[in-house]
């Protein structure tokens, strides 16, 4: 006999952000996400206690697909995060992240949640408006005439990525063949509105890195003895293609909850095996030399098209009929290699999303400076500008100065510990007096007042130590500066190893990240169903 419960009634939490129990979870996700960030992250392994699948990665969308988040707040977080990177694949920790510091750095400031959100409304858009100006110093044109900066971005994706545990020479190797891949997808006669194809990636495990390659076209698994017996002998033109998305193994339809009527003495099967055969004979009669299908191709249909020297090949799947279907235009195929399942699962991942970042940069001709640089110099960009022009910000909007600048400095920390994020290993982090770039000193360096002799170059490998530069512990009291512009876009441009980040995927993720604190500091109250 079922027993029945009283149900339960909700939960009404106020404030929760003055709660432990969200700082805590909170500070926990951060802990999580900010230790994978960059090409030093830290790995994590996802699994669940019932046993089944590990995945080894440090990659965002892997870590949203392993974690189970209950706490409601939380939630909006990692939909938000889960909302990004389903439409730019890059910068998922980038703006969880920055937007767990936005929280973190507001805590203790003595203002209205209010004032808190409009003025963090108005440095976002100071950021904005700066990112994509061209007065911007972290912003690069992408010259579309010469490769160097689009390998530099492919290459700085796959290093973030360790988990795809690959020497710098299998990084080269697989940041050449992903721009490849992708140049085969632009058609050769480009119009003013393009339509891009598609790069299938075929896994390869258990082989070596370095016999990773890129195929024009699409590979479709078959046997080679179908192969061999019914594939052309000397073909000089294309193949002819006949592509079904419906089943051909004369099964029937579901018919609901409607009747079927068959006269007397009629064989369903019969009737439906003569009408796959008159296709069969259509087929054989347009000349078609290869017939595809999503689902099951029937035995005697099958036999027939072969006795006819047509390759007939089923159950394809329904992911090769999207790429399929634009076989018109540029199609191509990566054949990817990886030493075992996880570092494969990684680097497939970490391709996909090489190439669609290439999608968006093709959109946007930028990209950001990478490894901490575009942070640091945003950071510094933002106190110059709220303790030099505050009245640019505050118009119509009716703040003091004082409380601009006690959440500028909340928010260009909140940056700056971005960065900070990207050294895992007790480092020293400082920041360039000119340029406003992020650098490194390795952990247990010798205490030594010339800094050029333990650095060798700024996060994004722009700027050298040879540069007359001085040097700033990050976050550290100084007089705010103006941050001058890098190189020449010609110099940039021309410069080899920048790490680069995607100015689509990244201008978003900082917006997300700005807009989500904004929307985590205005709750009020928290109403859990605990039934």
């Amino acid at each position: 006999m079922s027993r029945l419960e009283a149900k339960k009634p909700s939960v009404c939490e106020s404030k929760p952000l003055t709660r432990e129990r969200l700082r805590t979870t909170l500070s926990v996700l951060k802990g999580i996400v900010a230790s994978c960030y960059g090409p030093s992250g830290r790995l994590k392994q996802l699994h669940n206690g019932a046993g089944g699948h590990v995945c080894t990665t440090s990659q965002s969308s892997a870590l949203l697909r392993g974690l189970s988040v209950t706490h409601p707040v939380l939630k909006i977080l990692t939909t938000s995060m889960q909302n990004h990177v389903s439409c730019f694949s890059d910068c998922g920790l980038f703006m969880a992240i920055l937007c767990c510091n936005l929280i973190e750095y507001v805590e203790g400031i003595d203002l209205a949640p209010t004032t808190v959100i409009e003025l963090n409304k108005q440095l976002l858009s100071l950021c904005t408006s700066y990112l994509k100006s061209e007065a911007c110093a972290c912003r690069i044109p992408v010259d579309f005439s010469s490769t160097q900066i689009l390998l530099c971005l492919v290459r700085s994706i796959l290093t973030s990525k360790p988990a795809c545990m690959l020497t710098g020479k299998e990084v080269d190797h697989i940041s050449a063949l992903v721009l490849r891949a992708f140049l085969l997808t632009i058609p050769e006669k480009a119009e003013d509105h393009i339509i891009l194809g598609k790069s299938i990636i075929v896994p390869l495990k258990g082989q070596r890195v370095i016999d990773s390659t890129v195929l024009p076209g699409m590979l479709i698994e078959t046997s080679e003895v179908q192969l061999m017996r019914t594939l052309p002998i000397k073909k000089s033109s294309a193949l002819k293609v006949a592509l079904f998305c419906v089943s051909l193994s004369g099964d029937f339809s579901d018919t609901g909850e409607g009747t079927l009527a068959v006269s007397y003495g009629v064989s369903l099967e019969s009737a439906v095996l003569d009408q796959l055969l008159n296709l069969g004979r259509q087929l054989v009669w347009d000349h078609i030399d290869l017939v595809i299908c999503q689902k099951v191709i029937h035995p005697s249909l099958k036999q027939f098209l072969s006795t006819h020297h047509v390759i007939a090949i089923d159950r394809v799947g329904v992911a090769l009929m999207e790429p399929l279907s634009k076989m018109t235009v540029a199609v191509s195929s990566l054949l990817l290699c990886n030493r075992n399942d996880t570092a494969w699962d990684e680097l497939k991942l970490t391709c996909q999303t090489a190439l669609h970042v290439l999608q968006l940069t093709i959109k946007e001709p930028f990209v950001f400076l990478g490894g901490g640089c575009t942070e640091t110099h945003l950071a510094a960009y933002v106190r110059h500008k709220t303790l030099n022009e505050p009245g640019s910000i505050l118009k119509d909007v009716g703040y003091t100065q004082t409380e601009l600048h006690l959440i500028a400095e909340a928010f260009c920390s909140a940056l700056e510990s971005l960065a900070g994020s990207l050294e895992h290993d007790g480092g020293e982090i400082l920041t360039d007096m000119k340029y406003g770039h992020f650098w490194s000193v390795q952990s247990h360096s010798p205490p030594v007042a010339n800094w050029p002799d333990l650095l060798s170059r700024c996060g994004c490998g722009l700027h050298s130590n040879q540069e007359e530069l001085s040097w700033s512990f990050l976050r550290s009291t100084h007089h705010p500066f103006v941050p001058q512009n890098s190189l020449p876009h010609e110099a940039a441009s021309s410069a080899n190893n920048l790490t680069l980040d995607c100015f689509t995927a990244k201008l978003s993720g900082l917006q997300v990240a700005v807009e989500t604190a904004n929307l985590i500091l205005d709750l009020a109250y928290v109403i859990e169903d605990k039934n």
